[in-house]
């Protein structure tokens, strides 16, 4: 395998790879992607290089990718207002198809630009190879659902095919509807159901910050927990610790919450003593 043409310059070192490389070389990693890294051309093109590069490095990673500001677009478009009740988004009938639609664009944009990148990715979207059972969440949240159950078949079949699942978290309820279930939530019973070796949620800022707002670089489950008592982790950052907990508590190895607006965060965080944002484990 010839590191120097797979790897970026702006990357770890081929030494660093080489020591990370066979840490991970039987073990699934579960990527959610979300925020600015889908929406500024230069970090939505860096983080489709990580991924390739993980693929061509022969591990395993699965995708799963928000879509929060793609789906404000659309809604705008619509004159559609949203509410949000703990941060996740209110969805009616007519929200659900717009959510539906701005996910499946960004899904097929990035299936695209990982096969031009010479990656093999497979689609996974509720109406076409539904791998998410959910239950409604609350009934004032209209069509937002809790997973209950993952398919993990059709993703370990892919991954033995050397392919990256690339996952829209939606997924169909009882009732045969569809339900949006928040990125990270979604990302977390993934990995949980295929005990991934790391989860790494890519968020818009820098990790779990401490008191004096500096980048705490890796806890414990019980630390995050008394933070999450204490209200020092408010807002967004709220359900994000509770899948990294939930996660962490049920075969997940670690999770991280990583800065995707720093160069090349995925092969940071995997392949290099540094990292790029905070270390949960149990």
């Amino acid at each position: 395998m010839d590191l120097e043409k797979i790897l970026p310059n702006n990357g770890p070192s081929i030494e660093e790879v080489k020591k990370y490389i066979n840490k991970y070389s039987n073990d699934i990693i579960v990527i959610k992607c979300g925020g600015s890294v889908l929406l500024e051309k230069k970090l939505f093109d860096q983080f489709i290089e990580d991924i390739a590069v993980i693929n061509k490095l022969g591990l395993s990673a699965v995708v799963v990718h928000g879509g929060g500001k793609n789906i404000k677009k659309k809604l705008d478009k619509y004159n559609l207002k949203s509410e949000f009740i703990d941060g996740l988004r209110v969805t009616d009938e007519k929200t659900i198809k717009v959510v539906e639609e701005a996910l499946l664009e960004l899904n097929f944009e990035i299936l695209n630009d990982l096969n031009n990148h010479q990656s093999n990715a497979l689609s996974i979207t509720p109406k076409q190879n539904n791998i998410i059972k959910v239950k409604p969440e609350k009934k004032e949240l209209g069509f937002v659902g809790a997973p209950t159950e993952i398919k993990k078949d059709l993703l370990l079949e892919a991954i033995k095919d050397k392919k990256i699942p690339l996952i829209v978290p939606m997924g169909i309820g009882e009732d045969n509807n569809i339900y949006n279930i928040n990125a990270d939530v979604a990302a977390g019973a993934i990995a949980k159901e295929l005990k991934a070796r790391r989860l790494l949620l890519m968020t818009d800022v820098e990790g779990v910050l401490d008191q004096n707002q500096k980048l705490i670089s890796e806890i414990n489950s019980s630390i995050a927990t008394q933070m999450l008592e204490n209200k020092s982790i408010s807002g967004g950052m709220i359900p994000k610790i509770k899948t990294c907990l939930d996660a962490v508590n049920n075969g997940v190895t670690g999770v991280v919450i990583v800065d995707g607006r720093k160069q090349h965060s995925i092969l940071f965080e995997i392949f290099s003593d540094v990292g790029a944002g905070t270390l949960i484990r149990k």
